[in-house]
């Protein structure tokens, strides 16, 4: 299989394609015949040599990918070869062909397309696993989405809404907010002018604050919480 790797960290400049041995499916595993992977933070920082990959993590960048399975072996449940798939890995995914295991493997999603829908794992499991797992959201309530227009924000924007709820936002232009309104925020707050705090209560605060700022964060959050806030 042909693959993206980089033997030095360092910036783009050393990536470089190779050709390596296909990967063999462990027990629980699924081959996939890649078509497309995400590009996230996680694969720069790994580039760079800063990732905290778990043990056992391929040196291959790549966290998500969509494509076809190829082969489908013991403890793979349903999945059947030549299905279209999304994935998520731990790393691997900028290649040819990935060993995935079969919990990390979803059907592809019709509408956006095989190769779109490459860059969806990541961030669907993150925001499933924080709004709808921990944080527990129902329909109706109102979520503050911090850093509007990253990718999880963008994504955490149109799943509240598809959800049934009221997104707030904060950003730091008007364009970018004007780019969260097209995706469905209702209550946009320019935090280089306003006081996301002072907004958020004025208008009877957030049931769930989403933020991937976090630490310098932290108290102002809390303070524009509903009662009973997550």
């Amino acid at each position: 299989m042909l693959a993206v790797r980089s033997r030095i960290a360092g910036g783009p400049e050393t990536l470089a394609v190779e050709e390596l041995p296909d990967p063999v499916p462990a027990a629980g595993e699924g081959l996939v015949d890649i078509t497309a992977a995400g590009l996230n933070r996680a694969d720069s920082l790994q580039r760079k040599g800063q990732a905290n990959l778990p043990p056992g993590a391929s040196e291959i960048f790549g966290m998500e990918v969509s494509g076809t399975v190829a082969e489908s072996g013991r403890g793979t449940g349903d999945f059947r070869r030549g299905q279209e798939v999304v994935a998520l890995l731990d790393s691997g995914g900028y290649a040819t062909r990935g060993a995935v295991p079969a919990a990390q493997v979803l059907p592809v999603p019709q509408a956006p397309g095989l190769v779109d829908a490459a860059g969806l794992p990541e961030a669907a499991a993150t925001l499933v696993s924080n709004l709808c797992m921990a944080g527990r959201f129902r329909a109706g309530e109102t979520v503050l989405i911090h850093g509007a227009t990253g990718g999880i924000g963008t994504f955490g924007i149109q799943l509240v809404k598809a959800l049934g709820g009221r997104v707030a936002v904060t950003a730091s232009s008007p364009a970018k907010l004007d780019a969260a309104a097209k995706l469905g925020a209702a209550l946009l707050i320019n935090y280089t002018t306003e006081d996301f705090v002072q907004v958020m209560t004025e208008a009877g605060g957030a049931d769930i604050v989403l933020d991937t700022v976090a630490g310098p964060y932290l108290d102002r959050n809390l303070r524009a919480l509903a009662p009973f806030g997550r």
